[in-house]
This record gives C-alpha cells, structure tokens and sequence, in this order.
C-alpha cells in the first residue's frame, strides 16, 4: 500500500512530525522490584504536563502496578517528550522524499509483515487510518494491531524527522563553507567539478528500489497458542541473558 502524493516542499520547514497530526511515538520498558511494564502509544506534545502524572496514576491504578512504578513512568514520558522539544523551532529538510516503511510485528496471535513507500511531503498523512485500511484490507479482526501498525509508522517517521533536521544544519554549515570557498576557488573549478549523481548511480538505484518495493506484498500468519507461548519464553530467556551479562561485566 502506498500513501497518497502531495506537493513537494523545497525550503526548510520546522521541526515537526510529517503526518497530518502532531503525535508522537512514547515508549515504556520499566522494571521496578522485578516487576516489568512495557507500553507504546502516542502523546500529543501540547497537552499540560498535568496529563502526564494523570495517565500514568490511572495506568498504575487499571494495571495493579506497584507504586514505585508511579514516577518512572512520568519520568520516562516528560524525557521523551522533552527530547521532541528540543528540536522544535529548527529546520527540517524534507526534499523530495519517497521513503521506506517496514513493518515486522506481533501482535498477540497475529505477525505482519510488510513494506511500503511514504511520502514525507504529504503533511496530510495519517498513520491511524493508513492502519485501518491495512487492517481492513488483510481481514484482521484483533483489534489492537491497528494501533500497533500505525505507533511503528509513526515511530519511524519521527526517526526520520529527526535525521532531517541533521541534514537541515549539516546544509547550512555546507553553504557557509562554499561560500567562504568562493574568495579563493578560481571560477574555472566549478567546470571541473565532480557529478556524484553519476558516480554512485543514486538516481538508478533509487528507480530499481521503487520498482522492487512495488511487488511487495503483505505478509500476514496467525499463531497458535504454543507459539505465542514460546516466542514469550524466548524472548524472556533472552532478556535474562543480557542480565547475566551485564552484572558479570560488573
């Protein structure tokens, strides 16, 4: 699936998430006593600081959560919160950019898989309904997949956000360098200079990756219970490994 074209915006915009609403991925991996607690969803980044202490004493109340859980989850969402607002009021360069969404998730009984192109210009963009349609598409019935597709769009939007701003300075501190270059480059160099459109074939490859994404298709399994049951129990081994290796390094 794809999403709709729009117009392409040249000139640096401000820092924002490029999607039709300003929401962005929260991500939740606390542990307290070793109880853990594990949440991703989107926060709207003007709503009062009051929400914050106000969700998460509503999720440590719903969820029987120990206290001690109590700030670290209002911790955890002010820090990222926080990181957003710090670039806000920057420069982002978005370009001409078609961009690659993957999709690699599960979601109780349910594994999708899939990759598609999004179109960063279109700032009418909506994840959510994208999922919808995807869902609906595919026949999925659980009804927490769809926020699920949407929060990894979203994420991976951000992400990209974030980069943009990088290359937004990254260009400015380039031109300032020409720029002083020009005092004392003669101007016959600027015939002398190098078409690294041609010398990496960027152009070409872009095509062949288009084309190839274009006969993706959806992957889409449902579980049985042993398998949700031991990829849990993977996935716990897992974790306490990395434990074990990290209090031996201590």
């Amino acid at each position: 699936m794809k999403s709709p074209a729009s117009a392409s915006w040249k000139a640096p915009l401000k820092f924002r998430m490029p999607t039709a609403e300003n929401l962005i991925p929260i991500r939740l991996d606390i542990e307290v006593d070793g109880q853990p607690y594990k949440d991703a969803f989107t926060w709207n980044p003007y709503d009062p600081d009051s929400e914050v202490v106000m969700f998460a004493k509503r999720t440590v109340k719903d969820l029987k959560l120990a206290p001690g859980f109590l700030p670290q989850i209002v911790q955890s969402i002010q820090s990222q919160l926080a990181t957003f607002q710090s670039y806000e009021g920057q420069d982002m360069y978005v370009g001409d950019q078609i961009i690659p969404i993957k999709l690699d998730l599960q979601v109780n009984h349910t594994v999708i898989r899939d990759q598609f192109l999004w179109d960063l210009n279109n700032f009418d963009s909506d994840p959510e309904e994208f999922a919808r349609t995807l869902c609906k598409d595919l026949g999925i019935e659980d009804p927490e997949v769809e926020p699920a597709i949407a929060f990894a769009i979203r994420e991976q939007l951000y992400e990209i956000a974030i980069q943009n701003v990088t290359t937004a300075r990254e260009n400015r501190i380039s031109k300032k360098g020409r720029r002083a270059a020009e005092h004392f480059t003669p101007s016959k160099a600027s015939g002398a200079a190098l078409d690294l459109t041609k010398l990496f074939s960027f152009r070409s490859s872009v095509v062949w990756k288009r084309k190839d994404w274009d006969y993706y298709k959806p992957v889409l399994d449902l579980l049985s219970n042993e398998d949700v049951d031991a990829l849990k129990a993977k996935e716990e081994r897992s974790g306490w490994e990395g434990k074990l290796v990290l209090c031996e390094s201590i």
